[in-house]
């Protein structure tokens, strides 16, 4: 065995107990999803109370009672952060890996972040218990939240005076609501208030602020759910024709004949692990995140304290230094083999590859969608997600997100496709089938994600993306579909982070 095999095998080795541990971590993590029905649920709280400019103005909601739902959504919440403080106090304890330093300073940080999490929670949670007419219970709830020595324990205190028999108004009460409290829940809180403290010219003020709020959130809560229901129609309704043309045309079908498509492959198997195991893991999980930390502690900066628009920034950098390295690599690994074959990597404006893509990524949209229902009933909330989607979410900085819709929609489908369609999907042809290599390059894409809840939704993803480049040989094709994929993500979460400002 040569000396670059060994080294090789034993950066697989590293590798595999690298991704494997990163997998496990991930499993600790709550979903994202968790938190966007969270904005989803509050978004629907304010768009209950628009009234409508006339009784033909005013949309039914998809729920008849939102309350009660909300409270249903926020209570699986709660339970979801107790569980992650339980599992954090577990670690702080019983230290797992070999960095025990490293990992409690994490998980310390963590647990703080869940603490922190759960009093809001209490806090919404109790206002819903007392919209609900659960007053005794929302008193509970409060009592809770009361015992902690910080500022929403004074909210708590607010809270509780407002419900109680009698009423006890505390001095600071409206200022307590307006800095732990935002959304519907501000508004309740106030207009009880208001109502107890008989002040009705700022009780009008509120109800109209309110409804033109509500008229807002009524409009992004529409269009937040127009967006993916169109696509969803559209999806299933070219999946249906698709199938019914490959049960009446049989070979002549768009579907069928995938197999028959290869690539002459110059290299061997040893080729692609070099490039996959040096280009993506010993780049992305060691050189880069070294540098990165070397680099910040040489400037004294903290990543945890950067602003919307430097965290934008440091991602994008950071995604483009790992697409740097990676196709530099690659590159270095088959220049011996130039020129290629051709449709090798091929970028061609000429040809149907727009419609290739549009009609992927309608395709994959209801494929996912149905999956990510099943994943998540199996994960329950955890797993882990793309670190930088609840940044999105939350963020309002308009600069941030455009720097995001950067690095999601631009570096991302073209680096990505590169590596996993470009180079891999072909390169495995050598020794699969066409589909066994969609297949297993759709694996590979999905898992160095890195979070396990998502490994089966971005492999279904994979396969549609694998599939499109296949029968189109045009990396445009599944670039555009890539692009359109995390580009109606971002634009959805936008949407409703936008609600909830």
């Amino acid at each position: 065995m040569t000396l670059k095999r060994l080294v090789l095998g034993a950066l697989t080795i590293l590798a595999i107990v690298f991704v494997v541990s990163d997998l496990v971590n991930s499993w600790s993590q709550p979903q994202f999803n968790s938190r966007l029905e969270l904005y989803e649920t509050d978004l629907l709280l304010q768009a209950s109370e628009w009234q409508g400019d006339s009784p033909d103005t005013r949309k039914p909601l998809p729920v008849e009672n939102p309350v009660k739902a909300a409270l249903e959504s926020y209570k699986k919440a709660r339970d979801t952060a107790q569980t992650d403080i339980a599992d954090a106090e577990t670690k702080l304890e019983k230290p797992q890996s070999k960095t025990p330093a490293i990992d409690n300073a994490l998980t310390t940080k963590q647990l703080i972040k869940q603490k922190s999490l759960l009093k809001e929670l209490d806090l919404r949670v109790g206002v819903l218990q007392a919209q609900q007419g659960e007053v005794d219970e929302a008193l509970k709830t409060w009592a809770s939240v009361k015992e902690r020595s910080d500022s929403t324990a004074i909210t708590a205190k607010v809270l509780s005076g407002l419900w109680s028999q009698p009423p006890q108004l505390l001095p600071n009460a409206e200022s307590q609501i307006n800095k732990n409290l935002d959304g519907w829940f501000r508004t309740r809180s106030l207009t009880k208030l208001y109502e107890l403290q008989q002040r009705s010219d700022a009780l009008d003020q509120l109800q109209t602020a309110e409804q033109q709020t509500a008229k807002q959130a009524f409009i992004r809560w529409a269009t937040a759910n127009a967006i993916p229901a169109i696509a969803i129609f559209s999806g299933a309704s070219l999946l249906i024709f698709l199938i019914g043309q490959w049960a009446v045309k049989g070979k002549q079908a768009l579907l069928a004949g995938t197999n028959d498509i290869r690539w002459s492959v110059p290299w061997d198997g040893e080729i692609v692990w070099q490039v996959l195991v040096v280009g993506f893991f010993l780049v992305g999980q060691i050189v880069l995140p070294i540098v990165s930390q070397s680099t910040l502690a040489a400037l004294k900066i903290n990543p945890a304290t950067l602003g919307e628009r430097a965290k934008a920034t440091y991602y994008l950098v950071t995604y483009a230094l790992l697409a740097a390295g990676g196709l530099s690599v690659l590159y270095w690994s088959i220049k011996s083999f130039l020129p290629l074959p051709d449709r090798w990597f091929h970028l061609s404006l000429k040809g149907k590859w727009f419609w290739w893509g549009l009609g992927g990524y309608l395709a994959a949209f209801p494929l996912v969608i149905v999956v990510s229902l099943v994943n998540q009933q199996i994960w329950q909330g955890r797993g882990g997600s793309n670190p930088i989607l609840p940044i999105a979410l939350e963020g309002k900085d308009s600069l941030a997100i455009a720097i995001f819709f950067v690095t999601a929609a631009i570096a991302a489908p073209f680096f990505e496709e590169i590596f996993f369609r470009g180079f891999l999907l072909p390169s495995l042809t050598r020794y699969f089938s066409t589909w066994q290599a969609i297949l297993l390059s759709s694996f590979l894409f999905a898992v160095v994600h890195l979070s396990l809840s998502e490994v089966i939704p971005l492999m279904t993803l994979g396969i549609v993306l694998g599939f499109v480049y296949t029968r189109t040989q045009n990396l445009f094709a599944s670039m555009l579909l890539h692009s359109l994929w995390n580009s109606g993500t971002l634009l959805s979460l936008f949407i409703l982070g936008s609600g909830n400002s």
